[in-house]
């Protein structure tokens, strides 16, 4: 936190801190450190946005019924910009806080977004605080189904966790995913009556949880994305999809790993992920380690843009439409510290 200090300080001085100090910070935390009446009040303002009336305009997606519904209808629609070269880490980050922010004013909820620590998952997930299916959890596992066979990826297979199911455990049972799918990586998964997925199409949340997929992001790919990462360009090659290791089964990103650590849908179809929770708690983890790896150099990585494609990032801007009612600059979503008057004001411990 030394580093952290000090470009708070530098910033404080200069007054370009936006009115965010780290004593006014959100502090987002792992699930498995909250209390669990921290984690009952997370569960409960989910839920709430699971009922609430959604916002998202009715002629583009008929299907969309809750507010939840509205984040999986602004991915589904804008997968492209989202995750190119210039937009994954600031766009996610931005339509993180726009969540952390639903369920903050509209639900009540008075904490910040947890994060998932993947190697605390690479061993049990399915018994752990996150996936055990009790009432403070984010439900279980999915029933068994025997078609699923697990997935193939760039780099290798990720094997089925014995899942592939409906969730019937935890309090997600009753939800229901209304949009997509987009790009099912399931068996069976019901048509949507609209060819582009923004139909109303109901059904159960269905999940394979995989020590496999966890296996992809232990604590020493972590460390070894932040201390051999050098440039930004290399961050983000190496967050996405390492150089070929044949050798290595689990050689596949910790982008990757952490989607499908609890895969399913609509959680690993890459169009409406945000329809299973966990989607947010893996875009915080890598916020995270961004953040992370920002602050091991902040002068010089803050601002540092991903360079890959030929994209310019300089007119580039964020707008998410009816999830939040600021259009930002992309690089103002490079600061978690501050960026764009303040808007962006957060730390993970």
């Amino acid at each position: 936190m030394a580093k952290v200090d000090a470009y708070m300080s530098q910033k404080i001085a200069a007054g370009k801190n936006n009115g965010c100090t780290l004593e006014n910070a959100g502090v987002r935390r792992e699930w498995g450190d909250m209390t669990i009446e921290q984690r009952s009040d997370f569960i409960n303002a989910t839920l709430c946005l699971m009922k609430a009336p959604s916002k998202a305009p009715k002629s583009q997606f008929p299907g969309a019924r809750t507010r939840y519904d509205d984040f999986m209808a602004y991915h589904l629609t804008n997968a492209g910009s989202l995750h190119d070269t210039i937009g994954l880490f600031p766009a996610h980050k931005y339509f993180l806080l726009a969540y952390e922010t639903a369920l903050r004013n509209e639900c009540g909820y008075k904490g910040y977004h947890p994060y998932m620590n993947y190697d605390r998952y690479t061993k049990d997930p399915k018994n752990s605080a996150l996936f055990n299916g009790n009432a403070t959890s984010m439900g279980g596992n999915g029933l068994p189904d025997p078609k699923y066979t697990g997935l193939r990826t760039g780099t290798g297979t990720i094997k089925p966790g014995g899942g592939g199911g409906c969730v019937v455990d935890g309090p997600f049972t009753e939800y229901t995913a209304n949009i997509g799918p987009g790009a099912p990586v399931m068996n069976n998964v019901p048509r949507n009556p609209i060819s582009n997925g923004t139909g109303y199409n109901p059904r159960c949340m269905r999940r394979d949880i995989s020590v496999d997929a966890a296996l992809g992001a232990t604590a020493d790919r972590a460390y070894n994305l932040l201390t051999k990462s050098k440039d930004i360009n290399t961050f983000y090659n190496t967050l996405l999809t390492p150089p070929r290791n044949v050798s290595d089964p689990y050689n596949f990103g910790i982008h990757t790993a952490g989607h499908y650590i609890s895969g399913g849908d609509p959680g690993g179809d890459p169009m409406v992920s945000p329809g299973d929770p966990i989607f947010y708690f893996h875009h915080a983890s890598l916020d995270r380690l961004w953040w992370i790896w920002q602050m091991m150099d902040p002068e010089k990585r803050v601002n540092a843009q991903v360079t890959l494609g030929g994209r310019d990032a300089a007119t580039r801007k964020l707008d998410l439409k009816w999830l939040a009612p600021d259009v930002i600059p992309v690089i103002e979503a490079h600061d978690g510290l501050g960026g764009f008057g303040g808007l962006f004001c957060h730390v993970y411990v």
